[in-house]
């Protein structure tokens, strides 16, 4: 071979391999990104043509589903049942936003068929000539309480419409029974294939950002959960072997250590039942006494105070890397308080930085009503194939212990009480409310965010559950009592069938 020949011989040889390895390096190690790539329209256009899975209740009940069309897309995304009361789990898929929110997102590749643990189906489908479908996404949400938390939220008296979340969970098994979120949406309205309407429906959602409908406030915001916080307190206290005996200061303002500030009583009273000045931590925790509170991780605490209340808010899972629902959760936290006392009572009252999601509270709620045994909380029950054969079902999971079944009963005890001094009381109900400050104008007029955590029944509990309100409509007199709390027994009582 002479030397030209052989020159473009290796010259061709070079540029095969080159073309071979870039193939490869594109379709094997790239593939993944271009697929995901949000500028990719090819996969939209090719998911479109393909029959998205459903999205259902636990019931059956189908929230998501896609249609056939005689369009150039072939299938169209529905939200048929309530979509503004399922907004919050299902999320939206859309040829214009895509799928980034709620089990849309969060399955997002099972939905549209990709997933590895479909590949049987996929052949199958390819084998038979049927057009490739997506997989099923069962969920754990019952149908009805979904309906009944959203209809009661959205209905509370509010200063405008309604800004707040409501979580029901199984105690026993971590099982998250209901998520609301108001204001909300309807999918629909993004999902359709008119996109000049899809981008007038998205404009209309986000022009205000931070009252945005399109925020979960179940799991995407974070909140001071004033007084429903005394419950991890209290948990502090008893497993450093505090009990509900202990006397506590009844004074209505209390000077805190090492500071000049002092904190007061909400009622701005001394705390009721008090004798000598004090009173027990279970009157402090049924009437809800700031002073007392206060005193009782910053003073009477033993050991290191600091880290045994941040280790025991940990064990309840604040601070904790949030739960996989599958969906995305906020980090909820205590805040840094390092060795400063005084912050520790503020925190020990949940004000200050202490900051939590909604979900973050009903595991609480859910910790106490299962005798002190934190369950991890879960959305999805189960994932199917097209033709409704399971791939993966999710096992409930036992995350630690924060209390001995005795301390959970103790508090359970304390949390009854509190029901029964709240208004609207009612029997067979364990809960603790929240009136949360959240920022240095709220002497000025701002009103409190309203929470309410509870079980029901008080024994061998079947839902505990977590409400918060942003905007009650009573301005400064918005207590957790007042707006939170009977939304949170409307939807307890359409689970167990009590208060009718």
């Amino acid at each position: 071979m002479n030397r030209p020949i052989r020159n473009v011989a290796i010259a061709a040889i070079v540029m095969v391999v080159a073309l071979l390895a870039n193939a490869t390096w594109i379709q094997v190690f790239r593939a993944d990104d271009l697929r995901n790539d949000t500028r990719n329209s090819r996969v939209l256009l090719d998911e479109y043509s393909r029959q998205r899975g459903l999205i259902v209740a636990s019931d059956g009940t189908v929230i998501a589903e896609s249609i056939p069309t005689d369009s150039r897309f072939k299938y169209l995304r529905k939200y048929p049942t309530n979509p503004s009361a399922f907004a919050p789990v299902t999320g939206y898929f859309s040829f214009v936003y895509r799928a980034d929110r709620g089990i849309e997102a969060a399955e997002d590749a099972v939905l549209n068929g990709n997933d590895d643990r479909l590949f049987t189906q996929r052949f199958m489908d390819m084998f038979s000539g049927r057009d490739p479908r997506g997989g099923n996404v069962v969920t754990t949400i019952d149908p009805k309480l979904q309906r009944v938390a959203y209809r009661e939220l959205a209905n509370a008296e509010c200063d405008g419409p309604c800004r707040g979340a409501v979580v029901a969970m199984e105690p026993s098994s971590g099982k998250i029974l209901a998520m609301a979120s108001t204001p909300s949406y309807d999918p629909n309205t993004i999902a359709t294939q008119d996109f000049a309407k899809a981008e007038g429906a998205w404009k209309e959602l986000t022009a205000d950002e931070s009252h945005s409908p399109l925020v979960n406030r179940a799991i995407g915001s974070l909140y001071p959960p004033g007084s429903t916080f005394k419950v991890v307190s209290t948990a502090t206290a008893l497993t450093n072997g505090l009990g509900p005996g202990t006397r506590l200061t009844a004074d209505a303002r209390w000077k805190l250590p090492d500071s000049d500030a002092t904190l007061s009583n909400d009622s701005g009273s001394t705390c009721p039942g008090s004798s000598n000045g004090t009173v027990t931590l279970t009157q402090a925790f049924e009437y809800s006494c700031n002073t007392a509170f206060a005193q009782l991780l910053s003073e009477k605490m033993p050991g290191d105070k600091v880290d045994e209340f941040t280790s025991t808010a940990k064990d309840f899972g604040v601070g904790d890397d949030p739960a996989n629902i599958p969906l995305s959760v906020v980090k909820s936290s205590v805040g840094d308080i390092g060795s400063d006392l005084a912050a520790l009572g503020q925190s020990a009252i949940g004000q200050r930085d202490v900051r939590l999601t909604v979900l973050q509270n009903a595991v609480i709620a859910a910790t106490i009503a299962n005798g002190g045994v934190r369950m991890q909380p879960y959305m999805v029950d189960k994932l199917q194939t097209a033709d409704l054969r399971t791939i993966a079902t999710t096992s409930p999971t036992t995350v630690n212990r924060p209390l001995s079944a005795a301390e959970a009963t103790t508090i359970t005890d304390m949390m009854i009480k509190s029901e029964q001094n709240t208004r609207g009381a009612q029997s067979g109900i364990a809960s603790k409310t929240g009136t949360a400050e959240h920022s240095d104008v709220a002497q000025g007029g701002e009103t409190p965010y309203a929470w309410y955590i509870a079980f029901s029944p008080s024994s061998n509990s079947r839902i505990a559950i977590a409400v918060m309100v942003e905007n009650g409509a009573q301005g400064q007199n918005a207590y957790g009592g007042v707006v939170a709390a009977p939304i949170g027994r409307a939807v307890m009582n359409a689970y167990t069938g009590g208060a009718r």
